[in-house]
């Protein structure tokens, strides 16, 4: 089962969002340290249980998502990624005719290798849409999330989008994934690498 897979019995707990003292974005009533990242950045706060229910194939556990970007782990399975000397191994979700050559962002984490073979074996929508590449320059871009507007001492969702970093909206946004940004690739051949 994927790492980054959200489980059934990992729902997002009925933490309600409210704005801060200072009036300058939102929290949680009750924050902890955890829930917010070395930017600043509030993020969903999710039960990691993986295990509990049935996996939600298409949902992404929030918390195991940014630990496998940041930490650069695996998407499959947990452990590290694949990297060389060339850099690490990333799946992009394009076509040949899409991929851009300067950069691409992605909410999708690395592999390793066993698992990005794996996971292109497995699984169609893989087999047709995506460019195995080796990347050496890489960063944190953004976030996917929710933006919350001030309604009295609470908030409320007003829309869901990517933010980047350095957006003045982000003291606002609940976020859910991380966005990386990758530079200096180069498409590689799975079939290429050793398993």
């Amino acid at each position: 089962m994927p790492y980054v897979v959200r489980w059934s019995g990992e729902q997002d707990g009925a933490v309600p969002v409210v704005v801060r003292r200072d009036r300058r974005g939102i929290g949680y009533g009750d924050e902890r340290a955890f829930d917010r990242d070395e930017r600043g950045v509030l993020w969903s706060r999710t039960p990691s249980e993986p295990g509990r229910g049935r996996p939600e194939f298409g949902k992404v556990h929030s918390l195991r998502q940014r630990l496998a970007m940041a930490g650069l782990r695996c998407q499959v399975c947990g452990g590290p990624a694949d990297r060389t000397a060339d850099g690490a191994l990333w799946l992009i979700d394009a076509r040949d005719d899409e991929l851009l050559s300067e950069r691409e962002e992605t909410f999708h984490p690395p592999l390793c290798r066993p698992c990005a073979h794996r996971s292109v074996r497995a699984c169609p929508h893989l087999r047709s849409g995506v460019i195995p590449v080796r990347v050496r320059a890489f960063a944190p871009s953004g976030v996917s999330g929710v933006l919350y507007a001030p309604a009295g001492l609470t908030a409320q969702p007003v829309e869901t989008g990517t933010f980047r970093f350095g957006d003045p909206r982000l003291p606002w946004v609940r976020a859910h994934q991380l966005l990386m940004q990758l530079a200096d690739f180069f498409v590689v051949d799975l079939d290429d690498l050793d398993t």
